[in-house]
């Protein structure tokens, strides 16, 4: 038996693998509910109840979408360049806390909500863009593995976080407890449904999502992009400046990972608390291979995601599971993805 490798795999082939990975991952995870003591079926009804069956779980579900959307586009578009950035944490945090040290200027109070946001939304993305131009710059120059510096740059990250908002940037009315002082209110973003925590980003990632999709298959910096992903010195051969494309991806990855820190502050909390982050940037990771790389795909990545981790919580009060379930499940879909991705890439031969 031999792995022969496809010349020209199926769109079929390619846009099935998610889905079967996904099945597969459930299949696994039952098998583990099942020895839990749980049905594996009534587990599964359950977390979808709880994601989609009332008002609330619907609106926390995209809430909880929108961020992994934008951290799950972060890491796709790395990916596909070939630059492995796993420091979607640290930018997400570094975009948050650069929101509210912006809100702590007395003028951004004093202008236009829709100037305020986008100003903010700016800021968040550069906070990115700079803390993944710094292990870029190191490869480029050195040749340092950005595996290895975007991991250990969220830790920094996170650090001076927490440094700023106990020191420098600590709320004094928060009773001690280690937050950063509110952004004004003209940064919040408005409320989608009333009474619920769905804001106006969710609008902001889908459309992200989408023109990322366009930059990728209807730009030359797209086509760059993907060049450099598939063959690097081919694409430098062929004249494509392999630096500056890397350049502009990471500042496309990190400033995607910072706005959605950004927005995270806009829409739910309002201020920077070290944990504002369920492990967004890490589950993007998840998210982009999911989606096979695809932008568009990367939504529905997300909303999988997202229903996984809000649903669970229902399931385990109800069963007695412990919600980890949904971690477990999160983690085997992206092993069967990558599995699914070398099958559909080779096909076993006699």
């Amino acid at each position: 038996m031999r792995f022969e490798r496809r010349e020209h795999p199926s769109r079929a082939l390619t846009l099935l693998a998610p889905v079967g990975a996904i099945l597969a991952a459930l299949i696994v995870a039952g098998v583990l509910i099942a020895i839990a003591g749980a049905n594996p079926f009534r587990a599964y009804a359950l977390i979808l109840n709880g994601a989609f069956g009332s008002r609330l779980g619907i609106s926390e579900t995209l809430t909880r979408t929108t961020p992994l959307i934008l951290t799950g586009l972060a890491a796709a578009v790395a990916f596909r360049a070939r630059l492995w950035n796993i420091g979607g944490e640290g930018q997400f945090y570094l975009g948050a806390i650069a929101v509210a040290a912006l809100g702590m200027i007395p003028a951004i109070a004093a202008i236009p909500a829709p100037i305020a946001i986008t100003l903010c939304c700016i800021a968040g993305a550069v906070a990115g863009m700079v803390l993944l131009l710094v292990p870029l710059g190191l490869r480029l120059r050195f040749g340092v593995d950005e595996v290895v510096t975007t991991l250990l740059l969220n830790f920094v990250a996170l650090l001076f976080v927490s440094l700023m908002i106990e020191g420098a940037m600590k709320d004094p009315l928060a009773f001690g407890w280690p937050q950063s002082v509110p952004v004004p209110d003209n940064t919040l973003l408005a409320t989608l449904i009333p009474r619920t925590r769905l804001h106006a980003g969710l609008l902001i990632a889908l459309a992200m999502a989408v023109l990322v999709w366009f930059v990728q298959a209807r730009s030359v910096f797209g086509m760059r992009a993907r060049a450099a992903g598939l063959n690097p010195r081919a694409a430098a051969f062929a004249g494509v400046p392999l630096g500056r494309t890397l350049i502009g991806v990471a500042c496309l990855s990190g400033g995607l990972a910072g706005l959605a820190g950004a927005i995270e502050v806009m829409g739910v909390k309002g201020y920077v608390t070290t944990d504002l982050s369920p492990n967004y940037g890490y589950s993007g990771i998840v998210i982009a291979m999911l989606a096979n790389l695809n932008p568009l795909g990367v939504i529905f990545a997300a909303l999988f995601t997202a229903v996984m981790f809000v649903g669970a919580d229902s399931m385990s009060r109800a069963l007695s599971i412990p919600s980890y379930i949904a971690d477990v499940t999160v983690a085997l879909s992206l092993l069967t993805m990558l599995v699914a991705i070398f099958l559909a890439q080779y096909r076993i031969r006699r």
